[in-house]
């Protein structure tokens, strides 16, 4: 059975506790293990499944998040929109610690991560001058607001390498840059979406003002932790809420990301590669 919605819980939100039928679906993908068993149910009467990113019990660093495999995962399972929680730090005096944004863009400050399923022979280049399914955003963001919650929507995240916090050099720039939030994790998994034609939309929980603020010069788990506690249950609802409310059928171009993406001859493509992406290319590049 397809799943309609994946569900990326990050740091604070490792479960999510209002899924009914739950089975745990361990995958094998051709990039490695995901983080974790997917957690497939029901949710508000939409088939889901939920995966940790980090792994449960929080074992597996940000550099260390097998992307491709997580993405797709989500694909395997029919996966066509994907809601993804994260804990952020505030650029922004305005966006206050247990406030919430919806980002519409990213900035990428990581080094080396792999974050494409491409190559090996086959060559692709899909749009990413908008990188946030403007549907789903909407659909969270509504959500958001009628659940009561501080919300901003719009703004940049800034994607960092970690595990270690910003410097304040570094923080000072990405202010003077106009950047909004800060984390570590969600580009990779947008890039590797939209390659995937799946709907992906960030709800980013403020955890902290990074280090630029005078009042937080030094950013701390035990403050992460104790104000993603504070966001969690609000994070539940909001995205059993966007789960409800989404549309049965999809509105945006999502679905059709790599319709003029693929470059490579058909015929040049080598036969592991068509077998290894078939879920992701299958309908534009048939096997030999």
């Amino acid at each position: 059975m397809a799943f309609e919605i994946g569900i990326i819980g990050g740091s604070g939100l490792y479960d999510m506790a209002d899924l009914q039928d739950r089975q745990d679906v361990t995958l094998t993908t051709p990039f490695g293990p995901p983080s974790d068993a997917y957690v497939t149910g029901t949710l508000r009467g939409r088939r889901v499944a939920f995966l940790p990113r980090h792994g449960v019990g929080h074992r597996i660093l940000p550099s260390e998040i097998n992307f491709r495999a997580n993405i797709y995962g989500f694909k395997m399972l029919g996966v066509e929109r994907i809601l993804s929680a994260s804990a952020v730090g505030s650029l922004r005096e305005d966006l206050k610690p247990l406030d919430i944004v919806i980002p519409d863009q990213f900035f990428d400050r990581t080094r080396g991560r792999i974050s494409t399923f491409f190559g090996n022979g086959l060559a692709a280049h899909v749009g990413f001058a908008h990188p946030v399914c403007g549907e789903v955003g909407r659909v969270v963001l509504a959500a958001a607001r009628d659940d009561g919650a501080t919300v901003h929507g719009g703004g940049t995240y800034v994607c960092m390498e970690g595990p270690q916090f910003s410097t304040l050099a570094e923080s000072r720039a990405y202010r003077a840059m106009g950047m909004d939030v800060i984390g570590m994790t969600n580009l990779q998994e947008a890039k590797l979406a939209r390659e995937a034609e799946i709907c992906y939309a960030t709800i980013a929980l403020v955890t902290d003002y990074d280090c630029w603020h005078p009042g937080h010069d030094s950013v701390s788990v035990e403050m992460i932790v104790a104000n993603l506690t504070q966001n969690a249950a609000a994070a539940r609802r909001i995205i059993a809420e966007s789960v409800s409310r989404m549309p049965a059928a999809r509105g945006c171009t999502c679905g059709q990301a790599l319709a003029t993406a693929i470059i490579t001859r058909p015929d040049l493509i080598p036969a592991q590669v068509r077998k290894d992406l078939a879920p992701i290319i299958g309908k534009y590049v048939k096997e030999s």
